[in-house]
């Protein structure tokens, strides 16, 4: 039996995940691999849950930061809710234990056949994006004899200070409608009969790492919502999203603790269910990609360390300039060297880590690149007809393999000749 420490420690200068060494993951599974912390993420689910205990609530895991189905099935023995952006993450959720009235469906895109499996189902409540999608749903509830359960995203138009890339709450983005018309949007529905209007909703953004902007989202919500209810809406939930940042390597950033205790004073005299989506936080640190070094290279005064895992297999770095830890999983050797971690796709935006200043490492040596537990293998690619890494799961003192790796057979399997 390995030992009991969550998360991902050195234990006798080895690098290991809730104690089992990662090194003997590697030699059993291969590289790229994907390794994961069942205690850090249910820890990290219990600490939402726990600290939004003073009001009525729920903890709806954001599917899409990682969409293991083992993870799923984690998360939902635990209680958490799941927040879903598409018809194949809510099959998959619903088939990994997710009881239906636990499921949200966001998204601003729904098709039809969608919107048809989330009322088959009878969803929590789907978070519409426009009137026009109140009108879809409605639609389809009436052909199945049903009637749905609808929250209205709004965009408040607060800035998350994020990057613009992951900002969803801004006048100019996609998401939701201005929150200046959820009234004239709400009013509009009693035309419908087949759908009740239970909720407001916004997500302004991801990596928030300041409490102000929540707030000000959580305040706009309940006086939102306590204004519907005082028009006789139906109104139950309001959804604040998720959004809490991971800072860059070991910062601490916001815990749950203090994300409560921040929006707690805003939501507490309300008498509506209070509904978050976190993801990242909950799963980013509970995970880390495992990858083999194939080449130590120079040029002109560069130094490169050539790793068998690329952006195919995380996009972050190239994708957002996201920066993760990456150390050797062995005990480190001689002085740090300066160098840019790359891949071996053929792009130059294939790097893991630019102008990094880390422990001198050679050919074969493992590394491990750390915070790659949310949008690592939810985003990876076949992209050079690559296969994709497995994924391994540690839990009960040993480790599993979750996802094996894919093969060549795999990649052309839907191929037609």
């Amino acid at each position: 039996m390995h030992g009991t420490v969550a998360g991902f420690f050195r234990e006798k200068e080895e690098l290991t995940c809730d104690g089992v060494p990662l090194s003997e993951i590697a030699r059993a599974v291969g590289t790229p691999v994907y390794v994961y912390s069942a205690t850090s993420i249910e820890e990290s689910f219990t600490r939402f849950d726990r600290a939004l205990a003073p009001v009525p609530h729920l903890v709806c895991y954001a599917a899409k930061a990682n969409s293991s189905l083992a993870i799923f099935k984690l998360l939902a023995s635990l209680g958490a809710g799941a927040d879903v952006v598409s018809g194949g993450e809510l099959r998959a959720c619903l088939a990994s234990g997710f009881p239906a009235e636990r499921v949200v469906f966001s998204g601003v895109g729904k098709t039809d056949l969608e919107i048809r499996d989330g009322v088959a189902a009878g969803i929590l409540a789907f978070n519409a994006e426009s009137d026009r999608e109140i009108e879809k749903i409605d639609a389809e509830a009436s052909r199945q004899g049903r009637k749905a359960r609808v929250a209205l995203r709004v965009n408040p138009d607060i800035d998350a200070k994020t990057h613009p890339y992951i900002s969803t709450g801004l006048a100019h983005n996609k998401f939701g409608v201005d929150i200046g018309r959820a009234r004239e949007i709400f009013e509009g529905s009693r035309r419908f009969f087949h759908v009740a209007m239970t909720g407001v909703q916004a997500h302004i953004g991801s990596q928030i790492l300041e409490t102000a902007p929540l707030e000000e989202t959580a305040r706009e919500l309940v006086s939102l919502a306590s204004d519907l209810a005082g028009r006789g809406f139906p109104i139950e939930t309001v959804d604040i999203g998720g959004g809490l940042g991971v800072p860059s390597g070991r910062a601490e950033g916001l815990s749950q603790e203090q994300y409560a205790a921040a929006l707690l004073p805003h939501l507490a005299a309300s008498p509506f269910r209070i509904l978050i989506e976190p993801g990242r936080s909950i799963v980013a640190r509970a995970g880390a990609l495992l990858t083999r070094v194939l080449y130590v290279k120079e040029n002109r005064g560069r130094r490169f360390i050539v790793t068998d895992a690329g952006m195919n297999d995380l996009l972050r770095p190239p994708l957002y300039g996201a920066i993760h830890p990456i150390e050797p999983v062995s005990p480190a050797r001689g002085q740090t060297v300066t160098a840019d971690v790359v891949g071996p796709i053929c792009e130059t935006s294939d790097f893991l880590a630019r102008d990094r200043e880390m422990p001198q490492v050679a050919e074969g040596d493992l590394l491990s690149v750390g915070d790659a537990g949310a949008y690592g293998f939810a985003m990876a690619s076949n992209y050079n007809f690559r296969p994709r890494a497995a994924e391994v799961l540690v839990e009960a003192g040993g480790f599993r393999t979750i996802r094996r790796r894919e093969t060549f057979e795999d990649l052309v399997r839907l191929e037609a000749e």
